[in-house]
């Protein structure tokens, strides 16, 4: 005799979950991320995807925002670090290397504003952290600047990318980030020599170049004033 289609089955005749642990936690949600976005990957959503509950996700990870850095840390893994070993002037070869870490978080932007609070501490994130260290070092940085050098040309990184992610409420009507940038465009434009001359004067600089000479040009910046400004 068959069994009908709908009859429930047996907990014993289900195929066992594989078990639960925190790299596989942290594939689910880089996946869910590249599907739903990053507002999706919460404690609940994952649990669901996994189909377990969210309790059984806190033995592995503390709380959404220690998920975030997890998955920011598994998709370091892209940066492109070979230019600390190749030839060339160290400082080209530092700023390949932020700009790759740039064009990460300008792929998933949602990261890049988690990234402001919440810092990965994985194994992706410190080759990372040596791979800029190694480079500050080859240029004659003192340590002691190099330490505190490192926070900031991350921080000129993280913030670059995250000041261009989606707004939230934007997909309600709230406008984008593109309509702003137009305003203010329109506003510096529209600066007249008697009430703002500066602005009037440098209007064009102020909008001119793109993305990447404006974001190369700030870590050289920052490098020049590593290098002639003691702690």
């Amino acid at each position: 005799m068959t069994a009908h289609p709908d009859a429930p089955r047996s907990r014993r005749e289900r195929p066992a979950k594989p078990a639960l642990s925190r790299s596989g936690i942290v594939a689910t949600a880089v996946e869910l991320m590249r599907s739903e976005g990053l507002q999706r990957v919460t404690m609940r959503r994952l649990a669901q995807e996994l189909d377990t509950g969210p309790a059984s996700l806190y033995v592995y990870v503390r709380n959404t925002a220690e998920l975030h850095a997890a998955v920011l840390d598994d998709l370091l893994g892209s940066v492109d670090l070979t230019p600390v070993t190749t030839p060339g002037d160290w400082q080209d070869r530092l700023v390949a290397v932020l700009t790759s870490y740039t064009d990460l978080l300008f792929a998933h932007p949602g990261l890049a504003q988690s990234a402001l609070v919440a810092r990965p501490s994985g194994e992706r994130y410190l080759d990372l952290v040596e791979a800029v260290l190694a480079l500050l070092a080859e240029g004659g940085v003192p340590g002691d600047r190099a330490s505190w050098a490192l926070d900031l040309l991350l921080q000129f990184a993280t913030a670059t990318a995250a000041e261009h992610a989606p707004r939230a409420g934007a997909a309600s009507g709230d406008g984008t980030r593109a309509e702003d940038w137009d305003a203010l465009a329109a506003a510096v434009r529209g600066a007249t020599a008697d009430t703002r001359p500066q602005l009037a004067a440098l209007g064009a600089d102020l909008l001119a170049g793109p993305g990447e000479a404006r974001l190369a040009w700030g870590f050289r910046v920052l490098l020049n004033g590593v290098l002639h400004t003691p702690r």
